[in-house]
């Protein structure tokens, strides 16, 4: 109980000869949360503030997917293929069953473990992400800032948070408190952006055209779904197209959100967040 998102060793685990990286901390004996990032990113990309009040009354777990940040090995070629990752993580550090939290591409894999692993999963939380037929955004700036290498707080801001003044401070209040652990996992390589791309492609692709959402029928888990209204990356009406298709889910839309909605209002998420993981 002693331990915070900057203090708690980042541990390691052993799978089929690759090494996963993670973080684990929290109250034990609570079904975990588990959150998974978006694109590109590892586990520092989560806001302290959100991670430490989880962790007050369960436990968290950050991971780090196959060749993200601080694991090693191939980056995956599809998200079916980073869910099975996740379920055989959990295997091998001994977790039945988590409430999985996925920001963006963590939602699709999140998505994915559900439907695929549903023994795992208990709770679903969906962050900024969508079906397979999300929107995309159509601000050309988002895909030049998403191929850079490295992404400094100005262009992070302009990428997950609204456009008023009050979403650039929290946003630059959010860099501030993402980068305040002294061992900070190191960036995503090339790789990873070359592989992640086109791994998103693929599941829009792989819709049924016929039934393109007759897949979100298959996750009975219930899900919280959170948007932001102003997300220049996947338009909220994709946030919409969940809610609507999946047997069991609420929907929560934050105005002047960007991309990040529980980053932009950490507070606001937290309440929400709990209450829908405590019913």
């Amino acid at each position: 109980m002693n331990d915070r998102h900057v203090t708690t060793p980042t541990r390691e685990v052993q799978i089929d000869g690759t090494t996963f990286a993670y973080r684990r901390w929290g109250r034990p004996g609570t079904v975990p949360v588990l959150l998974i990032p978006h694109f590109r990113a590892g586990m520092d990309h989560w806001d302290p503030l959100v991670t430490d009040s989880l962790a007050l009354e369960r436990e968290v777990i950050l991971f780090n997917g196959r060749g993200i940040a601080s694991s090693g090995g191939a980056p995956r070629d599809t998200i079916e293929e980073m869910a099975d990752d996740i379920a055989a993580f959990l295997d091998a550090i001994g977790v039945p069953e988590v409430d999985a939290v996925g920001f963006s591409i963590g939602g699709m894999q999140v998505q994915e473990l559900s439907r695929r692993h549903p023994s795992r999963v208990r709770k679903t939380i969906l962050l900024g992400t969508g079906s397979k037929t999300f929107a995309r955004g159509t601000d050309p700036r988002v895909g030049e800032l998403m191929a850079q290498p490295v992404i400094g707080a100005d262009d992070y801001v302009f990428l997950f948070f609204g456009r008023s003044e009050s979403a650039r401070r929290a946003g630059l209040e959010f860099w501030e408190r993402s980068h305040s652990r002294a061992d900070q996992d190191p960036p995503s390589s090339a790789e990873v952006t070359a592989k992640q791309r086109p791994a998103v492609g693929a599941w829009r692709d792989s819709a049924d055209a016929d039934d393109p959402f007759g897949y979100l029928r298959e996750i009975a888990q219930p899900t919280l779904v959170v948007h932001g209204m102003d997300d220049a990356q996947i338009e909220p009406i994709s946030a919409f197209e969940l809610a609507t298709h999946l047997p069991d889910a609420q929907l929560i839309l934050y105005p002047d959100a960007g991309h990040g909605p529980h980053l932009q209002f950490p507070e606001r998420f937290l309440v929400h967040a709990t209450r829908f993981l405590d019913e």
